[in-house]
């Protein structure tokens, strides 16, 4: 038969209840820092997602899809005083995206290659392309290659400074190659001392 006393003891005693109380706040707490842990993480990733994007556009605008293949050639004209025209040879670089090549003849240019030297300078310079390896469908994809003639003879529409004069003899210059995406190519070459019909540019 239970005593009143034991039964009294029984009721006040909260041992049970407060083990109950102390679970229930500590799960709650690791439900409140499981949020939390999941928000930051979901952060984290976007953000990341976000770099990457970044990096990968930085580097298709630092890198040139582009290259030069062989010889930088340069025609004098009939006078033999001065260079009328420069061919060189693009191909794309390793890993590039193919590139539309519009013949710069057309009047669509997609490509516009600018002049400089210490005298002078010109932009979106009158050119021809004409397909070497490949398809011959106005795009350099890889394994193909375009000659690409600049013509120099003639006064270009946007002289920026200087009254025009195509690079006569020991002129340093650079052809700036600009695609629609990527880096801007530099060709940077040197007439020799004594102009020839057909001449290699340092």
């Amino acid at each position: 038969m239970f005593n009143s006393k034991s039964v009294n003891r029984l009721h006040n005693d909260q041992s049970g209840a407060s083990a109950l109380e102390t679970a229930i706040i500590l799960i709650a707490f690791v439900v409140v820092a499981s949020v939390f842990a999941f928000t930051i993480l979901s952060a984290g990733s976007a953000s990341t997602e976000q770099s990457e994007e970044s990096i990968y556009a930085g580097l298709s605008n630092v890198q040139s899809s582009m290259s030069t293949k062989g010889a930088i050639i340069a025609t004098s004209n009939a006078a033999g005083d001065a260079v009328a025209s420069v061919v060189f040879t693009l191909a794309l670089a390793s890993g590039g995206d193919p590139v539309n090549i519009a013949d710069g003849a057309s009047g669509n240019n997609v490509i516009v290659i600018d002049y400089r030297d210490e005298l002078q300078a010109a932009s979106n310079l009158s050119w021809t392309a004409t397909s070497v390896v490949g398809d011959d469908d106005g795009l350099l994809e890889p394994d193909e290659q375009y000659q690409i003639t600049v013509a120099l003879g003639t006064a270009p529409t946007n002289v920026i400074a200087g009254t025009w004069a195509a690079p006569a003899e020991n002129i340093e210059f650079t052809l700036q190659v600009k695609p629609p995406t990527g880096a801007v190519l530099n060709i940077n070459a040197t007439t020799p001392a004594v102009l020839e019909a057909v001449m290699e540019l340092r």
